[in-house]
């Protein structure tokens, strides 16, 4: 059951475990038994949720709510931006030919026959 909390206006805050069934329901004060009215006043409490959980909770709270479009992205990253390109070109694909003139790619799939 989850912890709600409510506000006498005589008292002041207080917190009661409750059912989620009666969450919008007033709760009576401890101390005058007065009905007093739910109340939002702490954020949730997330310490007992698993680490992997809290940082996926976390960066969906830092993403933007929509993608960005190719024009958007081409604006930000012009050509040889710093961030998305290292200035390095992609190594050449290493082949080999046999005497036959038949190609083989010894890096990319040892385990399949050159055609």
């Amino acid at each position: 059951m989850p912890v709600y909390e409510y506000c006498c206006d005589d008292c002041g805050p207080f917190k009661d475990l409750r059912p989620m069934a009666e969450c919008d329901d007033p709760q009576a004060c401890p101390q005058c038994e007065v009905l007093a009215p739910r109340v939002i006043l702490t954020a949730p409490n997330f310490f007992c949720m698993p680490s992997e959980k809290r940082k996926a909770h976390a960066v969906n709270e830092r993403s933007t709510h929509a993608p960005q479009t190719l024009a958007q992205y081409k604006a930000s990253h012009g050509p040889g931006c710093g961030c998305c390109s290292t200035g390095k070109t992609k190594p050449a694909r290493l082949t080999t030919k046999t005497r036959g003139g038949a190609k083989g790619f010894p890096t990319a799939r040892p385990w399949m026959i050159s055609h």
